[in-house]
């Protein structure tokens, strides 16, 4: 009788052990891993490795209850080309979704906006290949290009989304925008006037996380 008591024990105990290893199973599998492709901006030039953009997005969506790791894929100077070079090694298996925030670089050395839109269709069309979700962050050129260097790079990122079905946002700094633009770069920008300081990356992330979580979503689905 003894025995049997023990043996039962032991049953319940092993069941009870492999039940608790297949629910954390479970929940480590619906973590979603996206990848943020991008240069500095993404990187987190000028800043501790806390305050860039991809430690202060993946703990903002944490926050919301989102189960996410954030690789860093951002690599500063990158242009759009560089980006469609590494995208093929940056979406490997384990990756559920992709961030692209590239163009900024592009759009600083006037890199004809043809060109960019090629590369980032490459992009795009690793990703759809791959079947990841994408999430395209948009760039907007200064008007001393001129009107038609601007009409055709800001057209890139709608295009592009509309084109493969992404998700977009319209401009990485729409988080730091407003009437007063040069109050906003004295507030939120390092002295260099184009990256965001740490406080400039809080409200970026905060604009930009329900975004994100739609990706999020695209993956769940």
């Amino acid at each position: 009788m003894l025995r049997s008591l023990t043996y039962g024990a032991i049953g319940l105990a092993r069941n009870a052990i492999a039940a608790i290893v297949l629910v954390n199973g479970a929940a480590q599998a619906e973590t979603v891993t996206i990848a943020a492709l991008g240069d500095s901006l993404t990187q987190g030039y000028g800043l501790i490795e806390q305050e860039g953009f991809v430690p202060r997005m993946e703990a903002w969506l944490r926050d919301q209850g989102a189960e996410v790791d954030i690789i860093n894929a951002g690599v500063s100077g990158d242009t759009t080309a560089g980006g469609l070079s590494r995208v093929e090694w940056t979406l490997t298996p384990r990756v559920d979704a992709l961030i692209v925030a590239l163009g900024g670089n592009d759009m600083m050395r006037g890199i004809a906006p043809e060109v960019a839109r090629a590369n980032l269709d490459g992009i795009m069309q690793a990703a759809e290949a791959a079947d990841k979700p994408v999430l395209l962050i948009g760039m907007e050129a200064p008007g001393n290009y001129g009107p038609d260097y601007k009409s055709a790079f800001d057209s890139i990122y709608p295009d592009l989304a509309n084109s493969y079905d992404s998700l977009l946002f319209d401009n990485f700094f729409e988080g730091i925008m407003s009437d007063d633009l040069s109050s906003a770069r004295a507030r939120y920008m390092q002295p260099d006037g184009i990256h965001p300081n740490a406080e400039g990356v809080d409200r970026i992330v905060a604009a930009m996380g329900p975004a994100v979580l739609d990706l999020v979503a695209r993956v769940d689905d």
